[in-house]
């Protein structure tokens, strides 16, 4: 039997390189897997010619789509034309050029932030398109949703077997530690770890301290897009809709940024105070994903969030000198 070619869009980015990390561990125990990768400077994802002559060339025989432009709300909130267009580029180059090529299956993912500011906590995927979006991150929000019904659109007009995963907020080995354009773990760890070394009395943190968020250890994240991506049709037709395709990925609990930042100090050794700075913005007030439709396909989460951030930590702990850098 021939090998099955997998293409990882986006391997050198968190979730990619956890994906790639698992495939490369599937291989070694004897899977007939032949991996694909490509970095940035190999194949520019919004150049649509260069994704066509790519998949032309190498017909795959799955694409995962973990390629992105990804950031915190004050890398949203400042770069909005390049997060709408350099994602809604990948999408519509990786997914459309795939087609023509024969793949015939892909898993794109995208972000719980496709769902509306004000929406019933848990959210669950029918929530989509029923409200007005977060406004910090909406250009964002809008490419992932293009993502989703682009994948939906093939299947429908051509029989394709195109799916979506959407993952609560992510952290774990390979994240991005920067300290202005990072999202909200990787970013406090930094600063708490940083104001443990300079034996600060208090570190200040954006917003109120009260908006509850969800966060997903990305070898978790990486084991459901393959959990996903390996369902018989039969099972993940009959567990989504045509044009509500989308799987939500989380853990199913959430924490305050003021719990999240306490953990963060203690596991960081910090001792001094954790203040709040409400003028700083919160942005949704809850996102809590309803996993419910994962787990009756038979996946749940397996790490949990101490243990998660501990780990994390130790990798940062491992990479800093590299990250001073950056």
């Amino acid at each position: 039997m021939a090998d099955v070619k997998v293409y990882v869009a986006g391997h050198r980015g968190m979730v990619g390189g956890a994906i790639l990390r698992r495939l490369e561990d599937s291989k070694a125990d004897g899977a007939a897997l032949q991996i694909l990768t490509r970095t940035s400077s190999e194949l520019d994802l919004t150049d649509q010619a260069a994704v066509r002559d790519f998949m032309q060339a190498e017909r795959p025989d799955q694409v995962i789509l973990a390629a992105a432009k990804v950031g915190g709300i004050h890398a949203n909130d400042t770069y909005p034309a390049q997060f709408i267009y350099e994602n809604l580029m990948i999408e519509c180059n990786v997914i459309h050029q795939a087609f023509e090529a024969g793949v015939r299956q892909l898993l794109q993912l995208g972000s719980s932030c496709i769902y509306p500011r004000a929406v019933s906590q848990p959210m669950h995927e029918a929530a989509l398109l029923t409200g007005t979006l977060e406004s910090t991150n909406e250009p964002y929000a809008i490419a992932k949703i293009a993502g989703i019904k682009l994948c939906e659109s093939y299947n429908r007009q051509y029989g394709t077997d195109y799916r979506s995963v959407m993952p609560t907020n992510l952290y774990g080995p390979g994240d991005n530690f920067h300290p202005e354009n990072s999202h909200v773990l990787p970013a406090l760890i930094r600063r708490f770890h940083e104001a443990a070394e300079q034996s600060l009395d208090a570190v200040t943190i954006w917003g109120t301290g009260t908006p509850r968020r969800e966060f997903l250890h990305v070898d978790d994240m990486a084991a459901a897009s393959l959990h996903v991506l390996k369902l018989g049709r039969d099972i993940y037709d009959a567990n989504t809709e045509p044009m509500l395709s989308h799987i939500n990925v989380g853990s199913g609990t959430d924490v305050s940024i003021l719990e999240l930042a306490q953990l963060v100090a203690e596991i960081t050794g910090f001792t001094g105070d954790i203040l709040t700075d409400p003028s700083k913005p919160d942005g949704t007030m809850r996102k809590l994903m309803d996993v419910s439709r994962l787990k009756e396909m038979g996946w749940t989460a397996t790490i949990g969030l101490k243990q998660g951030i501990q780990e994390t930590y130790q990798w940062f702990l491992d990479h800093q000198d590299a990250l001073r850098t950056k």
